[in-house]
């Protein structure tokens, strides 16, 4: 079974894969999701393995997959997700899919290639009309279908050229019809006249309705032009000027009787294209049906086709060429499950021989596999943003897991403001399956639901920290009775009015009753040497939680000296470490503590500086008559305690190299004497007969070649650890390079004890900050809004408002990221460092669901 506390055991196997079964069980494994495959050709080039073409017939089909996606966007229709994931299809199933999306690919090219040519000839026909109705206005009006004409009196309007005339043979006035972009419309004016010298006549007015750009796709109220010119010259420069400008050119007669038919043969044509253009639409919206419905499911199977095709191009070929082999890495526990799917893939493509997994030894390590659930999963995250951890090394999410929400909430305690934290993380929680919040394409807001059980938490610590400070948005609550009474001192009217700060005497009989059931008392609210009292408070706390903290990571690394049968460096590294860190920074907490229970409120005027005490143990100082002892005998045992944090610096810098090079010298001897013991064997061997050899002689063979048969007869046997050095590797000793890695260590621990309890300091430092900021916010506006008078109360509304806003914005995003951010800190650089390598790789298995991104 997996453990959250320490990686599982992974072990490396073979799969045996027969040739007509492969793909079948690729497609299992995919679906589980258990192994991690290997590349067993590194060196063959990807457009040279055995699956290649496989690969690009799928490639082919995904970009045939994208053009029917990209077209049902552009037709404004969404493409329908279901619930259910579609398995990999059958090898003789994907042919089918390749010919049913190729033929609606074929199809919905063609019926689009129509439908826009449709349009574009709609198009052109309606400018048409509407270049011969608009150009009336200046060739001449043309009647009313079906009315007879009537004579009129000449008005303004009137064209300059009068039909009648245009029929004169000596004048052969020209016309040249078209549209243009509004935009164009000045330039090409100008440009017509200085081209033409004044030989044309253009005139412009604006289309009656707006119609579409081609170009763009947006409406367009484009510009009809009619320009009378003489000469053929002309009428070509014209030509040229129009084609340079893109304008839509038309024929244009000079009879009005045949403007007057052509007009009425485009709006028949019109009325034809529309209706085929609607049945065109029609049928192109069932063809877009068609993709809608069935391209999730194409889309999701060609993507497992070619997960697999990649992965058997990973495999090696048999000599026979009839069986594959893959390399993975598989959890030693789910080896049976592995081996259950091979056996039912080997059933289901109907082979005569079933596919089986084999355990192999391997000298190389393995990678890390940790389980996690959707409560572990964002605690895991943090600490594999550190690093991935090694190996079967301890896992420090499980710690995290507390230790993280709480040091957190003692750097952003609040009633208030934790509430607040835990709702919005406990609606996440109970929303957690909506698919509009677990498929939000938003990074911030993806981060935000991720770590939801950690927000969860960080508020519910906050709230418990909160009522330990006793703050609620930065006002003390009573509840319980305070221990401290004011009646008891007598004071006058004359007192309080002359002193704006009297000071509270616990000495006095009736004063302090003792001390607040829980937090601290709400009558410091009120004091005037309240950030005193706060500052020792928590700086006192900050230093106990920080040297527990480290000491807990020191004491970890024990577990991992055990697992990794590594004893020695209990008694080399451990116990040096911890004395050094417990003889001087364990009797600081000592010593806290004690000035705790040893003096109360009654004499706390006597209380000695516990930070003097602490500098006399580095100076060997006895001089504390000023100040006064703590306990009697307390110079000798400061000076023991700082012997022994001495004395442990050189058994922790010289130990562990000293007992390696040992060792190795030893191992060296020891192999010297087996090799000569087997030369001195291999001689007496060739000195006996060839014949004659008894079963007695047999077995004295040499251990090495018996414990290698007995090696293969069990290789895939889960009691052998195959991965701890069965395989003979040649050692490599570098006496330099591991005193000089251990001194760093020395060094680095050592110097890393003082700064990382003064690392843990900022615990203090964002309290003190965060209180003080929740507290000018609100003197600053909700203080100032209850002073108002009453006839002002309304404006409380928007002075709330902006409390609400300004504490979601600077107290819980900005604080809780400033929170957050050094609480990350304390866990990768004070907590971490002391036990965690993080020098390993994650496990990441062949899955399905990693691979497939589904439309």
């Amino acid at each position: 079974m997996g453990s959250i506390f320490r990686s599982e055991e992974v072990c490396l196997a073979q799969l045996f894969l027969q040739a007509g079964a492969a793909y079948d069980c690729i497609s299992e494994l995919g679906e589980l999701g258990l192994v991690e495959f290997r590349d067993l050709n590194p060196n063959v080039n990807a457009f040279q393995r055995r699956y290649v073409a496989d690969v690009r017939r799928c490639e082919e089909l995904e970009k045939t997959f994208t053009y029917l996606d990209m077209e049902l966007q552009k037709a404004g229709k969404e493409v329908e997700v279901s619930e259910e994931n579609p398995l990999a299809p059958a090898q003789k199933d994907v042919m089918f899919i390749q010919e049913q999306s190729e033929q609606l690919a074929r199809e919905l090219r063609e019926v689009s290639r129509n439908y826009e040519s449709l349009q574009k000839r709609v198009r052109e026909l309606r400018e048409y009309a509407h270049i011969l109705r608009e150009g009336q206005r200046f060739t001449g009006q043309l009647p009313e279908m079906g009315s007879p004409r009537r004579a009129r009196a000449p008005t303004e309007t009137d064209p300059l050229l009068d039909p009648s005339v245009s029929q004169r043979l000596d004048l052969r006035v020209n016309f040249l019809a078209g549209v243009i972009h509004p935009w164009k419309v000045s330039t090409f004016e100008r440009l017509l006249w200085r081209a033409c010298r004044g030989y044309l006549i253009a005139n412009f007015v604006e289309m009656s309705e707006p119609m579409e750009d081609p170009a763009t796709g947006e409406n367009v109220t484009w510009v009809i032009f009619l320009i009378s010119y003489w000469g053929e010259q002309i009428g070509q420069k014209i030509k040229k000027i129009a084609d340079c400008f893109h304008c839509h050119i038309y024929p244009y007669a000079n009879k009005e009787s045949d403007r007057l038919e052509t007009l009425r043969g485009l709006l028949l044509q019109i009325e034809d294209m529309q209706t085929v253009l609607r049945q065109t639409e029609e049928y192109l919206s069932q063809v877009l049906q068609k993709a809608v419905v069935a391209l999730y499911a194409w889309r999701v199977k060609i993507q497992k086709v070619k997960a697999i095709y990649l992965i058997l191009n990973q495999c090696s070929v048999s000599v026979t060429d009839k069986c594959l082999i893959a390399e993975v890495w598989c959890p030693v526990a789910d080896l049976p499950r592995v081996q259950q799917a091979l056996v039912d893939a080997s059933q289901r493509s109907a082979s005569g021989v079933d596919c089986f997994v084999n355990r192999i030894p391997c000298s190389e390590s393995p990678p890390t596999l940790i389980r996690t659930n959707k409560f572990t999963a964002g605690f895991q995250n943090i600490v594999d943003a550190y690093g991935v951890g090694t190996y079967e090394e301890m896992n420090p999410a499980p710690y995290t897991i507390i230790t993280f929400p709480f040091l957190f909430a003692v750097m952003f305690g609040d009633v208030g403001h934790g509430l607040l934290m835990f709702i919005f993380a406990l609606w996440m929680i109970l929303e957690e399956n909506s698919p509009k919040l677990r498929k939000s394409q938003n990074e911030i807001w993806s981060m935000f639901f991720g770590g939801r059980y950690l927000i969860l938490l960080m508020g519910a610590f906050s709230v418990y920290t909160g009522f330990v400070y006793n703050e609620c948005f930065s006002k003390a609550t009573t509840i319980f009775p305070s221990g401290w009474s004011v009646a008891a001192m007598n004071w006058t009217s004359q007192d309080i009015s002359m002193k704006p700060a009297l000071p509270l005497d616990p000495k006095h009989p009736g004063v302090f009753f003792g001390p607040y059931p829980f937090g601290i008392d709400p009558v410091w609210s009120m004091a005037v040497n309240r950030l005193n009292f706060l500052n020792s408070f928590k700086m006192k706390m900050s230093v106990i939680l920080g040297i527990t903290h480290m000491t807990f990571g020191v004491i970890l690394a024990v577990f991992n000296h055990v697992h990794f049968r590594t004893s020695y460096k209990i008694y080399l590294i451990f116990i040096p470490e911890i004395i050094f860190m417990l003889a001087l920074f364990g009797y600081l907490v000592f010593m806290i503590f004690f000035k705790w229970f040893a003096y109360s409120a009654m004499n706390s005027e006597h209380a000695p500086s516990i930070l003097i005490h602490f500098i006399s143990l580095f100076m060997f100082s006895g001089n504390t008559e000023e100040i006064g002892p703590l306990y009697p005998g307390q110079r000798y045992v400061q000076i023991s305690l700082f012997v022994l944090a001495i004395i442990s610096i050189p058994v922790l810098l010289l130990g562990d190299p000293i007992f390696l090079f040992l060792q190795h010298r030893r191992r060296r001897i020891m192999k010297t004497r087996q090799r000569l013991l087997t030369e001195v064997a291999e001689t007496r061997d060739e000195r006996r007969p060839l014949l004659g050899k008894t079963n007695s002689e047999e077995g004295r063979m040499p251990v090495s070649r018996q414990s290698s048969r007995d090696m293969a007869s069990c290789i895939n046997t889960v009691d052998v650890d195959m991965e701890q050095g069965n395989l003979e590797q040649k050692e490599e000793f570098d006496v330099v390079e591991v005193f000089m890695h251990q001194g760093i260590h020395t060094i680095e621990y050592c110097l890393g004890c003082v700064s990382n309890t003064a690392s843990y300091l900022r615990l203090w430092a964002l309290s003190l900050a965060h209180a003080q900021l929740s507290e000018v916010l609100w003197s600053m506006v909700m203080g100032n809004g209850f002073y108002l008078p009453y006839y002002w109360s309304v404006i409380l509304v928007p002075i709330f408002a902006a409390f609400a806003v300004l504490t979601v914005v600077i107290l819980l995003v900005m604080e809780g990221l400033s929170a957050f951010l050094h609480a990350l800190r304390l866990h990768w650089v004070e907590f971490q460092n002391k036990f965690y390598t993080g020098a390993g790789y994650k496990f990441t298995p062949f899955s399905f669901g990693s691979v497939c991104t589904p439309v």
